[in-house]
């Protein structure tokens, strides 16, 4: 059946995002957001909020990581990884401020005027910032409840000046915390890394091989996310994001006090109560294929609220685009085959450039079967 001009003008609104859907007055979900009966989320229907069982994640002290007691935080760190494939992060010595900023400057970008945010909307999935809504708004059947805007925060030096200049405190404040949060990340990789048995804190226990991954991923990717989710006229009948899993090593999640997310744990989805000053970290599908299996990249979704607005800052770190991500030779042999098939970024771009990105789709295609 041919589009009509009624239908095209209907989804090229849904193209500008839900905030902007939300200013011109839309006080009921638009049939565009509404997911099949078996994907909802399910609602109490007393309070009309999403039912959920909560979970506290296993908590890592990071400045225990640093201290006497480092090989019990590598154990716990180890069974988080295989267990959840995600664990919370506390004590991780980023400034208060440099978070509370991060945080305040989001949300004053997404209170912008439509004119000003969408002069960084792009269907490129590429582009080194980009404004946009839904997971893959030129793929997606269905849209989700949600407006982001993407930063490539690698090489800083190359990119600040393309970030938005509106806020005035943007480039300024987000370089900040892409730094601070560079350095966290490098320090728990480096305890992974020990956790899989690759990698010492004393330097006789290192072998070239995991200090050159270690000098990679300094050089390598940073792709922050900032995600809005305005509250929601129907929430049973729609998501914020949909099941997925991350393609990075590792994603360092900062959430506001609004609950959101939910992770897949045996079976049912668990949602992660936010927790004030910690990170959510998660495994991403890069680090189960390097892992060669043993670490768990794990779906998580999005709901949303009917009353409150949600933000979240994530941010995803891996090798550098170009790099192949193999499973590490020490973690191959006679009792645990090689799993997965080499990948890097373009593979992955590719991927989803093709076809909607659901579930972990994307990883199963780059299993040996």
């Amino acid at each position: 059946m041919a589009m009509t001009n009624d239908d095209a003008k209907e989804t090229d609104e849904f193209q500008k995002g839900v905030r902007h859907l939300l200013e011109n007055g839309v006080r009921k979900l638009p049939s565009k957001y509404v997911l099949p009966l078996s994907d909802r989320p399910i609602v109490d229907k007393e309070q009309l909020t999403v039912a959920k069982s909560s979970l506290k994640l296993p908590i890592i002290d990071f400045a225990e990581l640093q201290g006497p007691n480092r090989s019990q935080v590598l154990n716990s760190l180890s069974s988080a990884c295989e267990e959840y494939g995600f664990f919370q992060v506390v004590n991780h010595g980023i400034p208060i401020e440099v978070i509370r900023n991060m945080i305040d400057v989001s949300a004053r970008f997404f209170n912008l005027p439509y004119e000003e945010r969408s002069k960084y909307m792009s269907s490129e999935m590429a582009a080194p910032v980009r404004y946009g809504t839904s997971l893959n708004q030129n793929k997606d059947a269905v849209f989700c409840w949600r407006d982001f805007l993407k930063l490539v925060c690698h090489p800083l030096s190359d990119v600040v000046s393309r970030w938005p200049s509106s806020p005035m405190d943007l480039r300024e404040s987000v370089a900040t915390y892409a730094k601070e949060t560079k350095y966290l990340f490098l320090r728990i990789m480096e305890a992974i890394l020990e956790s899989l048995g690759l990698w010492g804190a004393n330097k006789d226990d290192r072998t070239p091989e995991n200090d050159e991954i270690l000098k990679q991923l300094d050089g390598g990717s940073q792709l922050m996310v900032v995600n809005c989710f305005p509250p929601c006229p129907e929430p049973d009948l729609t998501l914020g994001m949909p099941p997925h899993s991350d393609y990075g090593f590792l994603t360092l999640l900062l959430q506001d006090d609004v609950e959101g997310l939910q992770i897949q744990y045996k079976g049912e989805w668990i949602t992660v109560e936010p927790m004030q000053n910690s990170f959510v970290v998660n495994v991403g599908d890069h680090l189960e294929i390097f892992s060669n299996g043993r670490y768990k990249s794990v779906l998580h979704r999005v709901f949303v609220n009917p009353a409150k607005l949600r933000l979240s800052v994530a941010l995803l770190h891996s090798l550098p685009f170009d790099y192949m991500v193999r499973p590490s030779p020490k973690l191959i042999d006679d009792a645990n085959p090689r799993r997965y098939k080499d990948t890097d970024f373009a593979t992955f771009l590719h991927y989803i450039s093709t076809c909607e990105p659901k579930k972990k789709n994307f990883l199963e295609s780059r299993k040996f079967t």
